[in-house]
């Protein structure tokens, strides 16, 4: 269902944002005109401030100011942003999501759906850099001068410590909107809850979600750290050498879904290959969409074979030693069937 989504508009704000500019980029911040209530991070005309620092007021302070500078900085006036974040919604199968501000602001042609509001924060979700940003209660603006501290606004992240994330919203038309995120037991859920009554509704209904989801999901752990995923044997010396996971990896499952472990691993290593060499990796799936990876590490040193091993291992292997002897019998009977032919036959 198309709905006014209000500040959570600022999550496609967020991605084009970081798509576009380097972190550390400063730039200066533009007169805002805000209307009698807007959230802001209280920018001074002419502020320096980095682009970090402008993400952490978009996220944490819903800063409507953070994201008209951070419009301006990645293409040069809002309505070119908001062609961009159109764009990249098309891009990402938004199919029920359209902008028409940065910021979320009631306006004809500003709507999403909560499941595309649930896509675009699981992608965000995947970057490091983003998840610090959604999860952070507090941050300190160290780009601004002198450097500020912030918390955020989002009162789900001091109800539960599984908690981590993302973005409020409210608006006249929208209500009050919240997308929420936690990680509890290898299981990382997104709740999108639009049109809350009142702020208590909105965080008591999203945590509502979130137990209920993680219900439905239990915690596997196909690959531990240390444990021997493969062994690939060892050219000329012989044996083996296993090759160790660097970490563990853990998935949530729902009830019914396939998990599948995939690993990749040469069938035969040569020495020398020091105690720790990355040689392969394994990767988890869960029903065929990757769930987590870890390095494969060569679990012991091997040093070069020397020349004795070589010529051990010619000598043992077979294919070699069955195609020689064949080849001594034919030169064998070649040899007999002259000797044979120059004699001649034999009279009475």
């Amino acid at each position: 269902m198309r709905l006014p989504i209000a500040s959570t508009t600022k999550l496609m704000t967020a991605y084009v944002a970081m798509h576009e500019l380097p972190l550390s980029k400063k730039v200066r911040a533009a007169p805002y005109d805000a209307i009698y209530g807007e959230s802001l991070l209280n920018l001074r005309p002419g502020d320096a401030i980095s682009v970090r620092d402008l993400l952490y007021g978009l996220i944490l302070r819903s800063g409507n100011d953070a994201a008209y500078d951070l419009a301006r900085a990645a293409s040069g006036s809002q309505d070119a942003f908001v062609r961009a974040m159109n764009m990249r919604a098309s891009a990402l199968g938004l199919s029920d999501t359209h902008y028409a501000n940065p910021i979320g602001l009631d306006e004809a042609g500003n709507y999403s759906s909560a499941a595309d509001l649930a896509a675009l924060a699981a992608r965000l979700l995947r970057d490091p850099a983003f998840a610090r940003v959604a999860a952070a209660k507090e941050a300190r603006l160290k780009s601004l001068d002198p450097p500020r501290r912030i918390t955020t606004i989002n009162e789900l992240l001091y109800l539960e410590p599984w908690v981590t994330g993302v973005k409020t919203g409210h608006t006249f038309d929208a209500g009050y909107v919240l997308v929420g995120s936690g990680r509890r037991k290898g299981v990382e859920l997104v709740s999108v809850l639009i049109g809350a009554p009142t702020p208590e509704a909105r965080d008591g209904e999203t945590l509502e979600l979130l137990e209920s989801g993680f219900a439905q999901y239990r915690k596997r752990v196909p690959v531990r750290a240390g444990e021997d995923v493969a062994d690939p044997s060892i050219r000329y010396a012989g044996g083996s050498l296993p090759l160790r996971a660097e970490r563990s990896i853990a998935a949530g499952t729902y009830r019914g879904q396939r998990l599948d472990v995939e690993v990749e691993a040469p069938a035969e290593v040569e020495g020398p290959i020091e105690r720790g060499t990355v040689l392969g990796r394994v990767t988890v799936f869960v029903d065929g969409r990757p769930a987590g990876s870890a390095a494969l590490r060569a679990g012991r040193s091997i040093p070069e074979a020397n020349l004795f091993d070589r010529a051990r291992s010619f000598v043992s292997d077979r294919t070699i030693l069955t195609g020689a002897a064949l080849f001594v019998i034919l030169i064998g009977a070649a040899f007999l069937w002259r000797a044979f032919r120059r004699r001649g036959p034999r009279g009475d």
